[in-house]
């Protein structure tokens, strides 16, 4: 990943925040959004709590490997707190944080953090607007998701950048030791992207009628999984991601072959590692995606995640060929297509937030 954490950084210090928008798309920022009766500031929202509940509902499942899969992630909704903390760096508002549903003996680790990129109009006043969970790739300094962030905030969308497991904020001494300990925190990262969503609903100037996903690489893995659990989020965009995560696992070059080879020191290989990638396997449950609220974004030439896994996911969601985006890319050279992805994604956003009812 240290190549595509150089293009990100170069692409991004390049320019003010406030120019970057308008140098990528040409146009006026902030055009989907609601006027606030009662505008706000960033530091309006920093020591402030607010009281969530957990909304998930699985609802009914036909299919018996669906239902199986869904059992094991499912949870007990239940009332929680959503705090709002001071930034830890200049490139977003505020940091929010809220317990995770998974408990793992690790305060530091099931306290989420998400970073709040909050919509902002040309002139770059907080405006209130629909909101994109962005569920970050496998770099330790997340410079993809980050990116997406804040682009996606200057395009009058709040983007949430959650911080999974063992990465920013949640980064703690104690590692997984063992392949149930690394499943459980894999587990928690659908679970908490799933909270999420609820958390988000809460905060002020939050268009509760239009919260979408997107996930990269890794994040789209966990997201992928994370909205088939029902139909909690209003857009579903999944980039450098597929089905079959066995497969990619054995075939799969670069980053695949490091997590492969990482896997394989804690034991994991084989029958073993397939059983337990299966518990959390997207296209055991993909059929419960909306195909016309699901966007898949891959790379012709991804070594990482091949094509072929690319395209047994879209087919498993039902998605034809307008809501699976191909791109002539692989799986690093895919960063430079951002720009447009974020174009497509404010475009499809706008969409959804004009048929919801008021």
């Amino acid at each position: 990943m240290r190549a595509t954490a150089f293009i990100v950084a170069l692409f991004v210090s390049s320019f003010a925040p406030g120019d970057l928008a308008a140098i990528v798309f040409g146009e006026e920022p902030g055009k989907i959004r609601a006027d606030p009766a009662n505008p706000i500031s960033a530091s309006d929202v920093i020591g402030k709590q607010y009281r969530a509940r957990d909304t998930l509902s699985i609802g009914e499942e036909p299919n018996a490997d669906a239902r199986e899969c869904l059992d094991g992630l499912s949870y007990a909704p239940a009332e929680f707190t959503v705090q709002c903390k001071a930034a830890l760096a200049w490139r977003y508002d505020s940091l929010v944080r809220f317990p995770s549903v998974v408990d793992t003996d690790d305060p530091l680790n099931d306290n989420v953090a998400v970073e709040w990129h909050m919509a902002r109009d040309a002139t770059g006043e907080i405006v209130m607007g629909p909101a994109v969970l962005v569920v970050h790739e496998s770099g330790r300094k997340m410079p993809v998701g980050k990116t997406l962030a804040m682009l996606l905030s200057r395009h009058g969308l709040h983007a949430f950048m959650i911080h999974l497991p063992g990465y920013g904020e949640r980064q703690s001494e104690a590692r997984p030791k063992s392949a149930a300990s690394l499943m459980r925190l894999t587990r928690q990262s659908i679970l908490d992207v799933r909270r999420a969503r609820d958390a988000i609903a809460v905060l002020p100037m939050i268009d509760g009628r239009c919260i979408a996903v997107q996930g990269t690489s890794l994040g789209g893995f966990v997201s992928s999984t994370a909205a088939c659990l029902d139909d909690a989020f209003d857009g579903v965009f999944l980039m450098l991601c597929g089905g079959n995560l066995f497969q990619v696992l054995q075939t799969g070059q670069r980053d695949a072959a490091t997590m492969r080879r990482k896997m394989a020191e804690e034991g994991l290989e084989g029958d073993q590692l397939r059983q337990l990638l299966w518990t959390i396997e997207p296209t055991r449950v993909a059929h419960r995606l909306a195909p016309d609220r699901t966007w898949l974004f891959s790379g012709r030439f991804d070594d990482v995640v091949p094509l072929a896994n690319a395209e047994l996911l879209a087919k498993s969601a039902g998605l034809d060929a307008d809501h699976h985006i191909l791109y002539d890319a692989d799986h690093y050279s895919g960063v430079a297509r951002i720009p447009e992805m974020v174009q497509r994604v404010r475009a499809e956003m706008a969409l959804i937030a004009e048929n919801q009812s008021p």
